[in-house]
């Protein structure tokens, strides 16, 4: 199997799941954070809906520069589960785009990660392609604790939930 179709199989797997998750995000809770040290829910959920323009950038941009002098990346404020379903939408479209276009070799060149002109990592851009799907994952897993915190449904991501007993 090529790099391509691994990590764009991979990438359509996570998706749905990111969907059931954001699709239980309930309105009017942009600002609610479990722990004044958490971050706020729909910074949370915004970043789950939109993590695939992630990978599209590690397979268009030779870098990503997290914390320039001045950033051009801008987060909408979304309050609504569809919202931010729509956002998932676009940014799997546009990383599914990305991986039509490219080929494994230019998935095996470098790419680098930047924090204020210093690069903080390295590696084969299918690797941190990986690496950025592992994130996301993660940050869902984050996602749906504030949701069952918050007293709303927590879909079955990798097997079932109290609350959705299907295995996905």
């Amino acid at each position: 199997m090529k790099l391509t179709e691994f990590l764009l199989a991979e990438l359509d797997r996570e998706v749905e799941r990111s969907r059931r998750a954001l699709e239980q995000v309930p309105e009017g809770k942009y600002d609610w954070k479990p722990h004044e040290k958490s971050m706020i829910l729909g910074y949370l959920a915004n970043m789950v809906a939109t993590i695939p323009t992630w990978v599209a950038m590690q397979v268009e941009q030779d870098e990503l520069d997290v914390a320039p002098a001045a950033s051009k990346m801008e987060q909408k404020r979304m309050d609504k589960s569809d919202e931010l379903v729509a956002a998932l939408d676009k940014s799997a479209a546009g990383a599914r785009s990305a991986f039509e276009k490219t080929t494994d070799e230019h998935l095996q060149t470098s790419w680098r990660l930047l924090a204020r002109g210093q690069v903080v990592m390295e590696a084969p851009r299918y690797v941190m392609i990986q690496d950025t799907i592992n994130h996301w994952a993660h940050h869902r897993g984050q996602m749906t604790v504030y949701l069952r915190l918050m007293g709303a449904k927590v879909p079955a991501i990798y097997g079932p939930s109290a609350d959705d007993k299907e295995f996905r």
